[in-house]
């Protein structure tokens, strides 16, 4: 949902030289987005239908000018990684100060849950980028 929302709303600045895209770190590679994140996103005009996972790796890290995870872990996991990752990894809801909990395999209304920081996070991105 993140990366579609970022997309979206990148699409309307002119921060048109940045590519935003999307790994986990126990992605289930090349699975599709889970049916609730397609049918919240898609209330909101943006398809994420097409979306596959992938698996975040050093060379993706090492690329990356900005990493953006959802939860604090989650970057104590690709700093211990990875040392290029330093200064570059932050939360997505870094300027709220608050984790974004995975919904996966649970009930609609924690992705609509996730889906509101998520969007109140890419917004202070935005706003910072």
């Amino acid at each position: 949902m993140a990366e579609g929302l970022f997309k979206h709303k990148l699409a309307a600045t002119t921060k048109t030289d940045c590519f935003v895209s999307s790994a986990g770190l126990g992605a289930l590679v090349g699975h599709q987005a889970d049916p609730s994140a397609c049918k919240l996103m898609m209330e909101k005009g943006i398809d994420i239908s097409g979306h596959r996972a992938c698996q975040l790796n050093t060379e993706m890290i090492r690329k990356a000018d900005l990493i953006l995870v959802m939860e604090l872990d989650q970057k104590a996991v690709i700093l211990e990684r990875e040392q290029s990752a330093r200064g570059k990894v932050f939360r997505l809801g870094e300027w709220g100060k608050f984790d974004i909990e995975d919904p996966y395999r649970k009930e609609l209304v924690f992705f609509e849950k996730s889906l509101t920081l998520i969007e109140q996070g890419v917004s202070h991105w935005l706003e910072k980028l």
